[in-house]
């Protein structure tokens, strides 16, 4: 009896164990607000760097002085691939961090004006690439939470430059065409769960935009990762609310997402990754690629597979 009760006491301290290492993996500290980045001004190495959706704001509306200018295609993506929007070579991206002044012990703070969803892909691609994520900061609220206690600049930032060192690109974090129609709708890897952040009608195919194709990739489910943030308050919403958009998809399988040109996908990664979900990788072209490869296949509709692809 005794041997029962202490196995018992094991067993069930085990399980509380890791029931506190599962809930420690769920993290959003990277996200801060305008008052952790006031008191932080005057860092030396602080690199503020702001993503507008339309960049030349950042010279005739403003930027928060300091902040270095993020051209978020042509600094974010392969200026020569097709699509434009797949992701930057190790050697392209680190120049461009360089140019902005970035080191290896840089605190890097990202911004944007559109509720952190182009912050992402730049938090992304850090990550991708091996730079130290405990240094690198999202401002939740952007510039709106900012011009509330706070004024902009026109003046544009002057930074030496840096030499930030990157690492070869972590193939964990990323996933090709031939990874998705091989895995997803070839072999229906019931161990995988196909992403697909865009907006619903875009999904559905009643909106066509940035591609010929419409619909979306076969085994598709659809949640908007907007759907995740407050747009009048440029904040994500509670770690409950995201818990709850995303409570469909088990913790414990691998999953793709996508969206057109990376930026909706990268934001989905983030929130996956502050709920605690260990496996999530963003397909590298997304719909861009995808929807513009007239050869393969895509689904109409409401639902993941068409009648073609159920059978």
């Amino acid at each position: 009896m005794r041997r029962s009760l202490l196995d018992g006491f094991r067993l069930g301290g085990l399980a509380l164990l890791l029931i506190l290492v599962t809930a420690a993996r769920a993290d959003d500290s990277f996200l801060v607000d305008s008052e952790w980045l006031e008191a932080r001004r005057n860092d030396p190495k602080l690199v503020l760097l702001e993503v507008r959706y339309h960049p030349h704001r950042y010279s005739t509306v403003g930027h928060i002085p300091g902040a270095v200018q993020v051209q978020r295609f042509k600094d974010l993506g392969d200026n020569f691939g097709r699509p434009t929007m797949r992701f930057p070579t190790r050697e392209a991206f680190q120049e461009t961090l360089r140019r902005w002044g970035v080191n290896n012990d840089s605190l890097v703070v990202i911004y944007d004006d559109s509720v952190t969803a182009l912050a992402s892909r730049l938090y992304f691609l850090l990550d991708l690439y091996g730079y130290d994520m405990t240094r690198v900061k999202v401002l939740n609220g952007g510039t709106v939470g900012w011009t509330a206690f706070n004024e902009l600049t026109r003046e544009p930032a002057r930074r030496a430059r840096g030499n930030a060192l990157l690492k070869p690109a972590n193939k964990r974090l990323i996933v090709e065409w031939t990874d998705v129609y091989s895995n997803v709708v070839a072999r229906r890897d019931p161990g995988i769960v196909l992403l697909d952040s865009r907006p619903h009608d875009m999904y559905t195919g009643k909106v066509v935009q940035h591609s010929v194709g419409r619909g979306h990739i076969p085994g598709a489910v659809n949640i908007v990762s907007l759907d995740g943030t407050d747009g009048q308050s440029q904040t994500w919403k509670s770690r409950d609310e995201l818990a709850a958009l995303y409570s469909g998809i088990p913790k414990d399988k691998t999953v793709y997402a996508y969206c057109h040109d990376g930026f909706r996908s990268s934001l989905a990664y983030m929130q996956l990754k502050s709920l605690g979900f260990r496996n999530v990788r963003v397909y590298n072209g997304g719909w861009g690629d995808w929807g513009n490869n007239l050869t393969l296949p895509v689904v109409e509709g409401e639902r993941p597979y068409d009648e073609a692809f159920e059978l």
